[in-house]
């Protein structure tokens, strides 16, 4: 069984779309819209065959974004190498993100850093 997408809304889509495409590698699809109910949507897909859905649509409401709450935690990306995940997160701290932890080896022994990105939103980064 494979994961074919992760979904998430979003309140600004083209600002989650670009982060996805500027820091991580993604490749967008020209987005969808419907417009009986106004949702739109974006499908980012990445090497090795992941994709993320970013959407939005008028009537969203906010969430608790707190760290130790029920739902999913984090979307996690493996950048390949160590250097790699040091890289791009400093680029992310300089260019305004919040680096919530790392980089750094864990308990269980992942080399990550996590960073608070789109909307609240958390990112870890793993080798």
């Amino acid at each position: 069984m494979t994961i074919e997408h992760v979904a998430m809304y979003v309140n600004d889509l083209e600002a989650a779309r670009d982060f996805f495409v500027k820091y991580l590698g993604g490749r967008s699809n020209d987005g969808y819209h419907n417009q009986t109910t106004d949702f739109r949507s974006y499908f980012i897909s990445f090497d090795g065959g992941a994709r993320v859905e970013v959407m939005t649509r008028p009537e969203l409401c906010e969430t608790d974004q707190t760290v130790n709450r029920t739902g999913y935690a984090h979307i996690a990306f493996s950048v390949g190498s160590r250097e790699e995940v040091n890289r791009l997160t400093e680029k992310l701290r300089s260019d305004g993100y919040t680096v919530e932890s790392g980089p750094r080896v864990t308990g269980d022994g992942y080399y990550e850093s996590c960073v608070v990105a789109i909307e609240g939103n958390r990112i870890e980064l793993t080798e």
